[in-house]
């Protein structure tokens, strides 16, 4: 009897160790086809509705990629044949899997003369599998950079005035205002320590205390205050709600434009705030980060239930500041108030605001 429960209770522990590993590989198994196949990450979140969206998003587009998307955009703007930028760059990501660290210029010249030639985009994508998944995504992503708008420049008849132009090319702005240096590196996903253990969310822009910073796109601001991560940080949703700016760091002090408040409308290339390096501690106004920067990120939102917590959605934004440093918006300073306001004003007709 001892014999045959000690026979049992061996049986009983190879038994468990044979499920333990059977479940490790499935789960193996299981997140290397969601790596592997990017539309196995869309999941119901409403068993009434069947409602679907992305959960999960990898944008690594180039810059020399996304330049020249752009560029044949802008070019093509009053020809025959318009090519739009987010498609191209969804057809290469389908192409590369997602990686483009393949990218080659001649693919985008092939793809570019078969669109000139009257094939179109849905015939060229009728195979590709995943076509539709990246081009919701970098449509989330990249959809509203580009369009039509009016802007101010300089008069060339009048040495201090301004005349209205309209434009079609990128209508978003750089962070960090013109004829201010900052530098950064992609350093999306390095360690961060404070209060946890996490990951870098966001791109840093190391510059001079008191650099204006500038709001990337149009939108509401959602946030405004004191983070004990973030220190005084400004949070600005787009219009169509898929886009979340995250700016933080800001000056102590002063950290923010005193026109500012939660629930203002802003435009793309206003002055939101000023680099500093508060954050890092609970208690307000402190500046506990050894670097002054700009801290700025881009969190991507399918569904309201992404906004906040375990299912946030927040991408390497490095290539993008690097794109966005073809648009930057010059500031003058008033002298009384002591905050900086942008030099030439800008309307986007179809914004969907009366500013």
């Amino acid at each position: 009897m001892i014999k045959t429960i000690i026979i049992n209770k061996q049986l009983s522990k190879i038994l468990i160790s044979f499920l333990l590993i059977l479940s490790l590989l499935a789960a193996s198994t299981l997140t290397l086809y969601h790596y592997q196949h990017p539309q196995a990450i869309k999941v119901s979140t409403d068993p009434k509705t069947d409602k679907k969206y992305i959960k999960w998003v990898e944008f690594n587009a180039s810059y020399p990629a996304m330049e020249k998307a752009l560029s044949l955009d802008v070019k093509s703007h009053t020809k025959p044949v318009q090519l739009h930028w987010v498609e191209l760059l969804s057809y290469l990501a389908a192409k590369y899997g997602g990686n483009f660290k393949k990218y080659k210029s001649k693919d985008m010249d092939a793809l570019a003369e078969k669109l000139n030639n009257g094939e179109t985009m849905e015939q060229l994508t009728a195979q590709m599998k995943y076509y539709n998944y990246y081009y919701e995504a970098y449509d989330a992503i990249l959809g509203n950079f580009v369009g039509e708008y009016d802007i101010q420049t300089k008069d060339p008849d009048n040495e201090n005035g301004k005349q209205w132009e309209k434009k079609y090319g990128l209508k978003v702005f750089s962070p960090i205002a013109k004829g201010y240096s900052f530098t950064h590196y992609d350093d999306f996903g390095t360690g961060r320590t404070f209060g946890y253990a996490r990951k870098h969310l966001g791109n840093d822009l190391m510059g001079s205390i008191g650099t204006p910073i500038i709001a990337v796109e149009s939108g509401i601001i959602e946030v405004m205050g004191w983070n004990m991560y973030g220190g005084w940080r400004i949070g600005i949703r787009s219009f169509d709600q898929k886009r979340y700016y995250y700016y933080a760091h800001l000056r102590k002090d002063r950290p923010f434009h005193t026109d500012l408040y939660e629930g203002r409308i802003v435009k793309a290339g206003d002055v939101i705030g000023y680099l500093g390096m508060t954050g890092y501690s609970t208690r307000e106004n402190v500046n506990n980060i050894k670097t002054p920067h700009l801290h700025f990120g881009m969190q991507i939102i399918f569904d309201e239930s992404q906004k906040e917590g375990v299912n946030e959605l927040w991408i390497d934004v490095y290539s993008i500041v690097n794109l966005l440093q073809k648009s930057r918006s010059s500031v003058v300073k008033d002298e009384e108030t002591r905050d900086y306001y942008r030099a030439y004003d800008i309307i986007e007709p179809n914004s969907g605001y009366d500013f």
